[in-house]
């Protein structure tokens, strides 16, 4: 990679994360500021503002006052305000505001539960993630993202679409399942909602949770699949009327999508383009590496048009 461009992408990479641990309340152009001077280290730059804004230490606001000689930071602070206003053409958000003018606008923020969760996870250094499940269905895909838990946004990789996660009474997969008439845990391919066989006692068992994918897997059941679906390739008796099975097996004999349940495109508010992380594979669980491999997404979209 040339060294500008890495240079761009290593700032690109901090800017978007300093303004999610501060869920989007520092301007574009400030965090751009603040990571030429801390040297992209959001981290540092996070502790200073959270320390300001309790009054324990003081930040010269005149330091780095201009980008003019930066081009580099231009062409992010350009690429990454042409973004926000695609989506939120309103946005009023045009302050140059540094470390203490920062922490002075975070102190007047009311303290409510959201905001005190927001502070308690910029002081550590974290932007809490979550697993889920999303698909498109004019693609025929299913995958996994760990996606921060306030901004659950993932793009299709075959046609650029945005999407909300699958519900979480919908999504299907490899199942874990508690049996309450033995007490027997076991896991298998399921949807929400629809029960399979206890494996110990043959009593119906609705799954608890699916399972997001991991690299390392534990070793496989012998157990063959069997559920009360109606399409079931080893479909248990009394079968449920008008139910599919989930399992490939069952979908391939049957010929039917991979796509048990679709997910609805995103309606994006604005919040989400500028600030949210980017999205990987749940294979690939280095922040560094999804923000990367998003931004190339980026310019493959970009040059595709």
């Amino acid at each position: 990679m040339h060294r500008a461009r890495q240079d761009e992408v290593e700032l690109e990479k901090s800017v978007r994360r300093l303004r999610e641990k501060f869920y989007g309340k520092v301007s574009i152009k400030t965090a751009t500021v603040l990571m030429r001077q801390f040297c992209n280290n959001h981290e540092l730059a996070c502790s200073r503002i959270i320390l300001c804004k309790n009054e324990l230490e003081d930040t010269d606001p005149e330091d780095g006052e201009s980008l003019d000689d930066d081009p580099v930071a231009l062409r992010v602070v350009d690429k990454l305000e042409q973004e926000e206003e695609q989506k939120k053409q309103k946005r009023n958000d045009k302050s140059d505001e540094k470390i203490k003018e920062v922490a002075q606008q975070l102190k007047c923020l009311p303290l409510t539960q959201k905001n005190l969760r927001m502070f308690d996870n910029a002081e550590k250094n974290r932007i809490p993630p979550e697993d889920r499940q999303f698909s498109c269905q004019p693609c025929d895909s299913m995958w996994w993202r760990r996606v921060p838990k306030r901004k659950q946004v993932s793009r299709c990789h075959l046609c650029g679409n945005k999407y909300d996660p699958v519900p979480e009474d919908k999504m299907w997969g490899t199942a874990e399942f508690t049996c309450p008439s033995c007490g027997r845990t076991f896991s298998g391919s399921a949807q929400m909602g629809t029960p399979s066989p206890c494996y110990s006692c043959h009593s119906p068992v609705l799954p608890s949770f699916i399972i997001p994918p991991r690299k390392k897997l534990g070793p496989r059941s012998r157990q063959q699949h069997s559920c009360f679906a109606e399409d079931c390739y080893n479909r248990r008796e009394p079968h449920i009327p008008g139910t599919h099975c989930v399992h490939p097996q069952s979908r391939v004999k049957n010929s039917l999508p991979k796509v048990i349940y679709p997910s609805q495109e995103h309606d994006s508010t604005g919040s989400t383009v500028a600030t949210c992380l980017s999205q990987g594979s749940l294979a690939f669980c280095d922040i560094n590496e999804l923000i990367l491999e998003d931004l190339k997404e980026e310019e493959a979209g970009e040059s595709s048009n």
